[in-house]
């Protein structure tokens, strides 16, 4: 009877203790994972090393997590990392090799960053630059195989998120790059070694090319403004663009030293201004430069008193909160730096993160 009693009373507080157990379960769900939120710091890495990476910091923190990839799967991506875009909760990372055959796209777990699969060559060659579509899809810029590098083989590769596979590829010749998504519309840029002086424009309903802006350069989509215009950058000038009609409502010239380019463009966190870097290279290919601000409604841009007095290999806008992050880099041999500064320009702090940060993704 005494053992009756003592497992009568065993089972009581078990379940007691489960029901308080699953009642905590109930008001207070575990996290998914340990990348839920925070800042991910896309490392280009140096090319012939294949040694790219991404390194993750929550906003709070001033040190950062290196090579996330490596830490949670026992493996590195192989090769540089081009890009980074989530859909729900798989992310996918483009991962460029400097040997032929090997590039790919990493689909991952976003918020544990476990490896789920990937997509390989022939489908994934060259990537660039990754967005999220409608309809359950991605696109990725290729260069293709690019042997002879003229750019002729580029196209856009469209992903069913679903099955993982590329159902079609879109032909863009010029060296396809940067992307902009708005509203079942695809904008696409060209390289500015592949020559392109043209906008490409897809319906990302049926995937197919619905028109061609020509542009005073290479054009380099930034983002859709608060006004619902498209801004892009073409050569020395920023042009703003009707999204529907396609016109070319403004043209802002930037600068007149044909010796400087203007990259690394970024919209601020309410649609209203846009940061970019006007730079050159030296002999040493060194790179110089400033980093620069104008507002959307200007009709010009002043290249005569730099925002940032510094150049940087990446450049970036947390939507969140607003503060400008930079990519700097010391060399390709050594760590670089996430830089955080306000929108008028004062520095924050700066975070050690991998080699060539080029590229920042928010969650």
């Amino acid at each position: 009877m005494n053992n009756m009693k003592k497992q009568l009373t065993r089972v009581a507080a078990l379940v007691a203790f489960s029901l308080v157990f699953w009642s905590c379960n109930q008001s207070d769900p575990a996290p998914k994972g340990d990348y839920v939120k925070g800042v991910f710091v896309l490392n280009e890495g140096n090319f012939f090393q294949n040694n790219g990476a991404i390194s993750f910091f929550t906003r709070e923190e001033t040190t950062s997590q290196d090579d996330i990839f490596s830490r949670v799967n026992g493996k590195v991506l192989g090769g540089g990392v081009q890009g980074y875009a989530v859909a729900g909760e798989k992310g996918l990372i483009l991962v460029d090799n400097s040997a032929a055959g090997l590039d790919k796209v990493e689909i991952i777990n976003s918020n544990t960053f476990q490896d789920l699969t990937s997509i390989g060559a022939p489908d994934i060659e060259n990537p660039r630059e990754i967005v999220i579509g409608n309809n359950n899809k991605a696109y990725v810029s290729c260069w293709g195989a690019n042997a002879d590098y003229k750019y002729t083989t580029g196209y856009i590769a469209v992903i069913d998120l679903g099955s993982h596979k590329v159902t079609k590829k879109i032909a863009i010749t010029g060296g396809p790059e940067n992307l902009v998504y708005n509203n079942g519309k695809l904008f696409v840029g060209t390289n500015s070694d592949g020559g392109g002086k043209t906008l490409t424009v897809i319906n990302t309903t049926s995937d197919d090319v619905v028109k061609t802006i020509t542009v005073p350069g290479s054009a380099t989509p930034i983002g859709i403004d608060a006004n619902g215009k498209l801004w892009a950058g073409a050569g020395t000038n920023a042009l703003k663009i009707n999204v529907d009609s396609y016109a070319i409502e403004s043209t802002l010239p930037i600068g007149s030293d044909s010796k400087k380019s203007a990259r690394n463009f970024a919209l601020s966190a309410d649609l209203k201004s846009i940061f970019f870097v006007l730079s050159y290279f030296d002999a040493n290919y060194v790179s110089h430069g400033e980093t620069y601000k104008f507002g959307v409604t200007d009709t010009q841009i002043n290249v005569a008193t730099p925002l940032i007095k510094r150049v940087f290999s990446g450049l970036s806008v947390d939507p969140s909160q607003g503060l400008i992050y930079a990519g700097v880099t010391p060399s390709y041999a050594q760590a670089g730096y996430a830089v955080r500064y306000r929108g008028d320009g004062s520095l924050v702090d700066s975070i050690k993160v991998g080699v060539a940060p080029t590229g920042f993704f928010f969650k």
